[in-house]
């Protein structure tokens, strides 16, 4: 099925909002697209600024996220560096697996690769996040639709 980019993004961030909500915080807007960041979200008297990415997998099971974002003007497209320090906390929303997955930006240098399926060729690799992810779900009810990394 075809998704227009801009509607991906917001299918991602009604994800991100109705799964925010379910684990108790207060959902705030921006008014205008032009924040670096998709929403503000408020609990236990603190507030976090959430950039939200719509990703599909990869061939090999990996969701790959770069910080930096793209525009057009009237002299073409043109793209930027994500500047870190508007961002409190990155949604990813992958429709392969109906999650949101949550990471702080600042931990990453330019970007990320989330390995979402195990390795095809079932060798032994170091997946650091993916390790982080498991000991997660393991420690969550199994009805949790996504996980969070300290945010």
């Amino acid at each position: 099925m075809y998704h227009h980019t801009k509607t991906k993004g917001d299918l991602a961030v009604l994800k991100a909002q109705v799964d925010l909500y379910e684990k108790g915080y207060m959902i705030l807007m921006p008014q205008t697209e032009h924040s670096p960041f998709d929403l503000v979200v408020y609990k236990d008297g603190r507030f976090k600024r959430v950039q939200v990415k719509y990703r599909e997998l990869n061939a090999r099971g990996i969701l790959e996220v770069r910080f930096r974002s793209s525009y057009s003007t009237t002299s073409g497209v043109t793209t930027k560096e994500v500047n870190k320090e508007e961002i409190d906390v990155y949604c990813v929303y992958c429709p392969q697996t109906d999650f949101c997955y949550y990471f702080n930006p600042k931990i990453f240098s330019k970007s990320i690769s989330l390995r979402v399926d195990s390795p095809k060729n079932n060798k032994e690799k170091k997946l650091i996040l993916q390790v982080i992810i498991n000991k997660f779900r393991e420690s969550t009810s199994s009805d949790m639709r996504c996980f969070s990394i300290s945010f």
